[in-house]
């Protein structure tokens, strides 16, 4: 077992966690944490994007601009041709699903890479509870500070109170995300992880 130090919302240790070796003795894998980052990011495409092909255009109705010969003028056979100023697209983009899938067992090492990576960079902190008095957004700031963080901060919490929530969301650089949505890409793209204590036995369960 891994053993972690135990912060307050002070950065003041107040005791020790166990982590799993299975997590923490995972090696890390940037080619792997890269696939599953590519899945991620390819799920959340919007797919919206549309464009015009002559079916769909109006106008036209079979009407040739100009006449077949004696005009001077190269033949045309549609106001709607792909060739014009205004036409229709040849093989333009519509509406798809970017979305697929990866083996669960590939998803979940690459987890397991991604929290060692961030352990090793000393990213992240295991706080034993995200406490604020007020629920005032002043008090996340000078709680984040004892952390030096202020930029791309990830809140991993199994439960959050409600002044906690309202005083962390109002931040742009506070992500909070409950451990069950916990993923490859956030962990990646955060520079400081706060980790509540509660948390962690769920963490264990699914990797583990």
């Amino acid at each position: 077992m891994a053993t972690f130090d135990v912060k307050n919302v002070m950065n003041e240790k107040v005791g020790q966690v166990d982590l799993s070796d299975e997590i923490m003795s995972y090696p890390v894998k940037p080619a792997l944490m890269h696939e599953v980052v590519i899945m991620q990011l390819a799920s959340r495409r919007a797919g919206t994007h549309s464009t015009l092909n002559r079916a769909r255009m109006d106008g036209g109705r079979g009407a040739k601009p100009w006449r077949q010969k004696g005009t001077g003028r190269a033949r045309s056979g549609s106001k709607k041709s792909p060739l014009w100023r205004g036409g229709a697209i040849a093989f333009g983009p519509h509406p798809r699903d970017y979305a697929y899938t990866m083996p669960k067992k590939k998803v979940k090492n690459a987890l397991k890479s991604a929290i060692r990576a961030k352990s090793e960079a000393g990213s992240l902190h295991i706080i034993d509870a995200l406490s604020v008095a007020n629920g005032k957004t002043k008090e996340a700031v000078e709680i984040l500070k004892n952390f030096s963080a202020d930029r791309k901060v990830l809140v991993v919490y199994a439960g959050l109170d409600e002044k906690a929530e309202r005083a962390f969301r109002n931040l742009p650089y506070v992500d909070l995300l409950d451990v069950n949505g916990l993923n490859v890409y956030d962990v990646i793209n955060a520079r400081t992880i706060l980790l509540c204590q509660d948390a962690i036995g769920r963490i264990q369960e699914v990797l583990v």
